[in-house]
């Protein structure tokens, strides 16, 4: 069998492993059964391609790409996506068929905008599914009626997550265009709300800034919002670390589901790497706006939502940490350790959970080490 493919996008990681690294994939069953030498990599770039090699117009469109684009179309370089953050994300897992899901109007929504005019705005609307929906936020489960069948639920729901009274989102539409002015996007956003009751409506924090004389972009945009029966937005929580850590987290936990509507959205997920000088960040790359705006829409939009104790800690930048699935350590005197470890670790496979555990066991041996007894002060 032969099969061709760019780097980049939904399976990078699986293609990557099994072909370019040599190794088993993450989640493959049964990795003793992996065979290097049945997987041949073949390095193909623009000048290998018949129809392409002599294209100037498609060259200088490759050319033109943002370096880490350029890197992996241009010259065939699957090392680009090594440092993919949300290599969890996966299409049948992840993403649905808005006439699979089922959301009544009676469940909140909200609006995430970020602002821009060279660079696109882009706006996610967001609707809070209760936590009694059947078979723990599965796409089929939305077209049934509600289910308060707990053990289904818990059979599909990482240890230590309870999900008995937690809502998941649904982000189901989305709105991505650049050079329009702030009421220009406000008139877009009230028609294509309808009649939808949107509670809050989530802005990026520079759009609040007063540049001139003039009102701020939120001003702006609040003046049309209202006129439309719209609420003013407000300022979106910007912690970019917490914002990542969250969304891997739901994305994780099958915690936030993203119809097909949103196409840019999905395109943009899997294509974000880590920055290569703060590895808890992602590199600010052309075309992130879609990942910025859904973020503030789950970080501030979830807590609205009520998406939070069960698996969001208090603030929400503490979990997972880098190149872990696991909360930031919690401990408490008074309970058992051996219950409080174990119900700080998240992963599913065996493997990582023993890993997680140990690291907990030697987080727990420091938070209870005794505290030397303070020098008196002669």
């Amino acid at each position: 069998m032969a099969g061709a493919t760019n780097p980049g996008n939904v399976g990078h990681a699986w293609v990557k492993a099994l072909w370019v690294d040599k190794q088993a994939p993450s989640g493959f069953e049964r990795s003793d059964l992996y065979q290097a030498q049945d997987y041949e990599f073949i390095r193909a770039r623009i000048d290998d391609n018949p129809i392409y090699a002599n294209d100037a117009e498609y060259r200088r469109t490759l050319e033109a790409l943002p370096e880490h684009l350029r890197r992996a179309f241009l010259d065939g370089d699957w090392n680009v996506f090594a440092g993919q953050y949300f290599e969890i994300f996966d299409i049948g897992r992840h993403t649905a068929r808005p006439e699979d899901i089922r959301l009544e109007q009676w469940w909140p929504r909200w609006i995430s905008v970020d602002w821009g005019f060279q660079h696109p705005s882009a706006v996610y609307w967001h609707c809070a599914v209760p936590g009694t929906v059947a078979q723990a936020f599965r796409p089929e489960a939305f077209s049934s009626a509600v289910e308060t069948d707990t053990r289904a639920r818990k059979d599909l729901t990482p240890e230590g997550v309870s999900y008995s009274n937690a809502s998941r989102i649904v982000t189901y539409r989305e709105f991505v265009q650049n050079g329009l002015s702030p009421r220009m996007l406000a008139q877009a956003i009230a028609e294509r709300s309808g009649r939808e009751h949107i509670t809050e409506i989530f802005l990026s924090p520079d759009a609040f800034a007063h540049r001139t004389s003039e009102s701020s972009i939120a001003e702006q945009l609040g003046d049309v919002l209202i006129a439309n029966g719209l609420p003013r937005p407000t300022p979106a929580d910007d912690d970019r670390i917490g914002g990542w850590q969250l969304m891997y987290q739901m994305l994780e936990s099958n915690a936030w589901l993203i119809t097909e509507t949103c196409p840019k959205l999905i395109e943009c997920i899997p294509q974000l790497v880590r920055d290569d000088r703060r590895q808890e960040d992602i590199r600010k790359v052309e075309g992130d706006d879609s990942a910025d705006a859904a973020r503030y829409g789950l970080v501030s939009g979830g807590r609205l939502a009520g998406v939070g104790p069960a698996f969001v800690p208090a603030r929400a930048g503490q979990a997972p940490p880098y190149n872990s699935p696991a909360r930031t350590p919690h401990f408490v005197t008074g309970m058992p350790l051996g219950e409080q470890i174990a119900r700080q670790v998240t992963a599913t496979d065996q493997t990582s959970r023993a890993i997680h555990f140990q690291r907990l066991e030697a987080e727990a041996k420091k938070f209870f080490r005794p505290k030397p007894l303070p020098r008196r002060s002669r």
